[in-house]
């Protein structure tokens, strides 16, 4: 089976890009387990742009000073100057973002950026419509519950990838091949990611000798509401903080202005270290409170998370709901350049959360991830279009055999969840990192499946890159010890 481009991932990334490959080209969509099952379908804030032309310096100084100096300047250039006509198209292709009675879009704003300029769609259910938006869209073949577990690289070029399916593996060539399957959620204890985020294709990337990039960048959301035994936790997006959501401890103090003037609208880092450090200090709890916000508004705005929720019991907005910092997204990924290439294998590409364009610095800005995604997968496939009508001469690569998956893996998972939260969070010490790295590369030892192996490989890579990055900048943040 040869295609002209295999896309692996069904988000936002891998959706927009298909969206940009003409009908008549033979494209294939490899998606894990059912579609929905991507951090798209969970985005609830909005997607952040440039309002026009004159916002766009704006928008790029606000995400440079979030991504604390280590943003590459000319991809936050890319990202701003595209994204009011990534939103112009999809509206022009049919998406209906939330607007006012007169018809206006609705634009909010979310912590440190300096104007409002996020736009949203089903009040807090932005990723859902939009996922479901770019199904509707595809054109192109999708296969569904299969996953990659190879990709066929020979003299730095790419002929395509083997996908698990059905318990049997099996080669699919193509002339192109764009990664687009999202963070590494599934590595910590706390997440609120999709369940199937689990670094399968950071990992893979080590094996194939790939870089990645400043995979120490890994940001956790302050407002999650932990309270549930599944490790894929709430999210209370940050437009509630936005709107005048407030945060406190368990005696009605709002803690956050001993640590940044902003209070509740400093960036993500700042809000979940400041939670760190305040529950160390305090033995406190923490709680999001509501009561700024009208019922009838609440209801409306965000219908999601008000009727979740009440099913809980609580009986927003009227009362607070405990909250907790949950891992979120990661920075770092597959380095590419800024048309989405993957230097020094040809025919390969990644956009998305699984990619560094090093757009998001040592911080990503909120709701610059799902924009990064439209932005880049354009970008991905109009640089494949320049090129595809060439001959490729395709090679036959083997099916190796190997063990996927075996009966203890699941125990190691746990146990390697548990070791990034405690050791490879949201503070650091290099005494817990180094701990964390002895007992991974321990457990890489043992006789594991090779899925379990692309998640150890991905959370050695974090770790060392912790350890390489001696001093504390944005997310990453290491703490002395005493």
């Amino acid at each position: 089976m040869r295609y002209d481009v295999i896309i692996i991932g069904a988000g936002v990334a891998g959706l927009y890009a298909a969206m940009h490959l003409p009908k008549d080209k033979k494209v294939l969509l490899i998606n894990k387990r059912e579609s929905f099952k991507c951090n798209t379908f969970y985005a609830q804030g909005g997607i952040a742009l440039s309002r026009d032309a004159e916002d766009i310096p704006s928008h790029m100084k606000d995400t440079l000073e979030a991504g604390a100096g280590l943003c590459d300047e000319s991809a936050v250039k890319v990202l701003s100057e595209n994204s009011r006509e990534a939103i112009d198209e999809l509206i022009s292709n049919g998406f209906h973002f939330d607007k006012d009675e007169n018809g206006s879009l609705l634009y909010t704003k979310e912590a440190a950026h300096s104007c409002e300029r996020i736009l949203h769609a089903g009040g807090d259910a932005t990723g859902r419509y939009l996922h479901y938006f770019l199904l509707e869209q595809n054109r192109h073949a999708m296969l569904g519950n299969a996953r990659v577990v190879d990709l066929l690289i020979r003299d730095d070029e790419c002929y395509g990838v083997t996908v698990l399916e059905h318990r049997k593996t099996r080669n699919i060539y193509a002339k192109n091949v764009i990664i687009a399957s999202g963070g590494v959620g599934s590595l910590y204890e706390y997440h609120t990611n999709a369940p199937c985020i689990s670094a399968d294709m950071q990992g893979l990337s080590l094996m194939k000798g790939i870089k990645l990039d400043r995979m120490e960048m890994l940001q956790f959301h302050p407002t999650v509401f932990v309270n549930s035994n599944n490790a894929q936790k709430m999210l209370l997006t940050e437009a509630l903080r936005g709107e005048g959501a407030i945060m406190e401890d368990e005696n009605g103090k709002r803690f956050l202005f001993d640590y940044d003037e902003r209070g509740e609208l400093a960036s993500r880092d700042i809000v979940s270290k400041a939670m760190y450090h305040y529950t160390k200090k305090t033995g406190l709890k923490i709680y999001l409170s509501f009561h700024n916000f009208d019922e009838e508004y609440f209801e409306h705005r965000f219908p999601n998370i008000y009727k979740n929720l009440r099913g809980l019991g609580y009986k927003v907005p009227k009362d607070r709901v405990p909250i907790s910092p949950a891992f979120h997204y990661a920075i770092g990924g597959i380095r590419t350049d800024l048309n989405a290439r993957v230097p020094n294998v040809k025919n390969l590409y990644a956009v998305g959360e699984v990619a560094s364009t090093r757009v998001h610095g040592a911080n990503r800005l909120a709701s610059n991830s799902l924009l990064e995604g439209l932005v880049f997968g354009k970008k991905a496939a109009e640089d494949i279009l320049k090129n595809i009508n060439q001959e490729k001469k395709f090679i036959e690569f083997d099916i190796i055999d190997e063990e996927m998956s075996l009966k203890n893996d699941k125990t190691i998972k746990n146990q390697l969840r548990r070791i990034m939260w405690e050791n490879v969070s949201i503070v650091r010490t290099k005494r817990g990192l180094n701990d964390a790295l002895e007992t991974i590369n321990a457990l890489l030892n043992e006789n594991i499946g090779k899925l379990l192996k692309f998640r150890l490989l991905t959370a050695r890579e974090i770790v060392t890159s912790a350890l390489k990055r001696s001093e504390s900048i944005g997310v990453h943040t290491i703490q002395e010890e005493k």
